[in-house]
């Protein structure tokens, strides 16, 4: 793997994003619009205090998974990787591209959002508003790596679509917002334990409750990182030249 090659593709990655304005909108406005909503409906009430935090890292990882696969996806189908893996540049160049330039929008996504929800729609933590940025990042590059890893068993762009309800949603229903994981089925329970947006939640709702919660805080940051390397590799492995 190379560095210089790497970055090269995160370069040309980023040059195209950056001319594709209703990309830009999805990944830039849409997460705040949504938190914005959320606020406005739960006006005057404590909710949006209680479920800010998650959905703010939430909203974001469902964005950015959405424009991972069907980006890296729409590459095979326009002869563009089949082109770029007949020079020099190895399989893990290209997934590493992938995952610095989508690292880079997931990290000024998450930060926008997070100024948005923070400062602007009022939303209260008792913990380290710093920290929750940081984990709103994390749950970003989660989004993405499950995108890179996801879109090498699509062959088309509806079919990426279609992963969203089959790997996304159980984990929405079982990462803990809708109901703690303490009080799931202990089969669900041992099932939301091998899933990374679990670790996810629970590192927000920390952040939400405990104002000296950091440490439990890093630990689940470590095991979603943990996650987007594993997810980042098996990407790079099954990585095809071309969709059939």
């Amino acid at each position: 793997m190379s560095a210089r090659l790497t970055l090269a593709t995160a370069a040309r990655v980023l040059t195209q994003i950056r001319h594709d304005r209703r990309t830009l909108g999805l990944l830039l406005v849409v997460p705040c619009v949504l938190m914005g909503l959320l606020a406005w409906i739960y006006n005057n009430t404590p909710v949006f205090d209680t479920i800010g935090a998650p959905l703010l890292g939430m909203f974001p990882f469902l964005v950015m998974f959405l424009v991972t696969s069907i980006a890296t996806l729409r590459e095979r189908q326009s002869g563009t990787l089949e082109r770029l893996l007949t020079m020099p540049l190895a399989k893990a160049d290209l997934v590493g591209g992938y995952a610095v330039a989508f690292g880079v929008l997931a990290t000024v996504q998450a930060l926008i959002a997070s100024t948005f929800a923070i400062w602007v729609l009022g939303l209260n933590v008792a913990g380290s508003a710093g920290l929750l940025i940081v984990v709103a990042v994390v749950d970003c590059l989660l989004g993405t790596a499950l995108g890179l890893f996801l879109s090498a068993f699509a062959a088309t762009e509806f079919q990426a679509v279609q992963f969203l309800p089959a790997f996304v949603l159980p984990q929405f229903l079982l990462c803990g917002l809708l109901i703690p994981r303490d009080r799931l089925p202990d089969v669900l329970h041992w099932a939301s334990d091998v899933l990374p947006l679990s670790y996810a939640v629970d590192a927000m709702r920390t952040i939400t409750v405990d104002p000296n919660g950091t440490a439990s805080v890093l630990g689940d940051v470590a095991v979603v990182l943990g996650f987007v390397v594993a997810l980042v590799g098996l990407g790079a492995a099954t990585l095809r030249r071309r969709t059939p």
